[in-house]
């Protein structure tokens, strides 16, 4: 038998178990720690022949000759891919983060707030929400409010509150009965459709069936515009004091740089950027950051929804040495109760 990597049984099931000891204890692993602390059927040099020959195919990496290893990052994507066995969140764990939930506001902000700190607590790590998007909220309604004979108002409201308010001015006199029929055509056509997905002959539509002016139409688009704006979401992150019980971050310097990571929105977002839209829980791996400074972390991700719609990303940031299965459950675990207090808010 051999793994989707090509690993035949025995080779896999070694990677497998120095992943899992390496986790646990942040030592190299030797070929007799396997031999004494796991059943694996075979004589310690035939545990060590295998590890030096993962060690060649390079899946593992010895820091020190006289060490034993640790995976490297192709032994890790190659365990949370292939070989991890999934994990089911704990009862006491989905009990406290659906009671947390729960006693938090209705608040948008707040109940996102919340979510992160208790991932932060539980995931021992550090947490990362990214906020909805507007353009990835449903359309609920849009007010046009006479303001004067030239001037109004257009309020834009999303699935999760007001995303826009936007003043507009036109040079021809409006009526204040024409705003409101404007707005009930433009609710009828747009109800329940995701932002993102309206656009300018819809608007158009409306207009011209009512007979209305250009400028109105110019109105309505530049405030949907506003609502939907595609700038980077804010981010709610706790847990950055987790890091200081990491053994990998014991050197001050790779320590303060983690920190200033975690204190750019920007650079947080861009670690989990390609996984926004994405249906399913992500782990992206030391290296495949593409940067230096990054290459000793990874990130889990998992998208959380309002309705049948993921509107933003929730994640855990750690040492590559990371208990992946755990905290893919952990995090699956809060973005689906995260997804249904949402749900309730909306």
């Amino acid at each position: 038998m051999k793994s989707e990597g090509g690993l035949d049984k025995r080779k896999a099931y070694i990677l497998a178990t120095v992943v899992y000891e390496y986790i646990a204890t942040a030592e190299p692993v030797g070929s007799n720690t396997l031999t004494q602390k796991y059943n694996l059927g075979v004589s310690s040099a035939t545990v060590r022949n295998e590890m030096a020959e993962l060690e060649a195919g390079g899946y593992l990496v010895q820091p020190h000759t006289s060490a034993g290893r640790v995976p490297s990052d192709a032994g890790y994507r190659t365990y949370v891919d292939e070989l991890m066995q999934p994990e089911t969140l704990a009862t006491e764990d989905r009990r406290r983060i659906r009671d947390d939930l729960r006693e938090a506001s209705r608040e948008l902000d707040e109940v996102i707030e919340s979510a992160t700190r208790l991932l932060g607590r539980l995931s021992n790590n550090l947490a990362f929400v990214t906020k909805p998007q507007p353009d990835t909220q449903s359309f609920r309604h849009i007010q046009l409010i006479w303001l004067s004979p030239r001037t109004g108002v257009a309020i834009v409201v999303t699935s999760l509150g007001v995303a826009a308010q936007t003043l507009f001015e036109v040079t021809s006199d409006l009526e204040a009965d024409a705003l409101t029929r404007l707005s009930n055509a433009l609710n009828a056509r747009l109800g329940n459709r995701l932002m993102r997905d309206i656009a300018d002959r819809d608007v158009q539509g409306a207009v011209e069936e009512l007979g209305l002016s250009d400028e109105l139409r110019g109105a309505v688009l530049a405030a949907l515009r506003s609502a939907r704006s595609a700038q980077a979401p804010s981010i709610a992150a706790a847990g950055a004091q987790n890091l200081l019980d990491q053994p990998e971050f014991q050197d001050l310097r790779k320590l303060r740089s983690i920190l200033r990571i975690v204190e750019e929105q920007k650079t947080l977002y861009d670690m989990v950027a390609d996984s926004i839209g994405t249906d399913t829980a992500s782990v992206k791996i030391g290296a495949e950051f593409g940067s230096d400074e990054l290459a000793d972390l990874s990130v889990v991700t998992v998208p959380y929804r309002v309705g049948p719609n993921a509107v933003g990303m929730l994640s855990i940031l750690g040492p590559r040495r990371m208990p992946y299965a755990r905290l893919v459950a952990l995090a699956s675990g809060t973005a689906d109760t995260l997804s249904e207090r949402l749900s309730d808010i909306e």
